[in-house]
């Protein structure tokens, strides 16, 4: 967690010529922590952006009995960002457990959005992958494995 770098500039999507320097620490940020995790072994998520920094998708993967599950993932940034974290949807997995809201956007509220606000603005999206969807896959993919509701790729052949 120490290992991923602050950011500094309080911005959002409206405030232009600030956004322009958010979205470059959320990119350092961002390539700090995936090479950290590439450096332990760890490289779990792949991110991309819309051309205005707003719209993120990509692919996250989660490790369960030595078969990798991977699924797409995507999120907006909220008008109101950094005072708002965004909401990380999962959309192959809605439905399938009650810590989601709708379209598959993955529920936060308890644990990580307390977390988040008190640290505005120098949390970022880094730090949502780190402490909103990495802890949040590690509690649900094995239950919906377990359940039956996920199966691995490999398995469905």
């Amino acid at each position: 967690m120490t290992e991923i770098p602050v950011l500094r500039t309080n911005a959002g999507p409206r405030d232009r010529e600030l956004w322009v320097q958010r979205l470059k620490e959320e990119y350092q940020s961002l390539i700090q922590y995936v090479e950290n995790n590439k450096n332990s072994d760890n490289d779990w998520f792949r991110l991309e952006s819309n051309k205005e920094g707003t719209r993120w998708f990509g692919k996250c993967s989660y490790i369960h009995d030595f078969l990798k599950y991977e699924f797409d993932i995507e999120f907006e940034i909220p008008i109101t960002y950094p005072t708002t974290a965004p909401e990380i949807a999962v959309p192959k997995l809605d439905g399938k457990t009650a810590k989601m809201y709708r379209c598959g956007k993955i529920c936060l509220t308890d644990h990580f959005k307390p977390l988040w606000a008190r640290n505005v603005p120098k949390f970022g999206l880094a730090h949502l992958m780190a402490l909103g969807l990495g802890p949040w896959l590690a509690v649900e993919v094995p239950d919906l494995i377990q359940m039956g509701e996920i199966q691995h790729k490999e398995k469905c052949n």
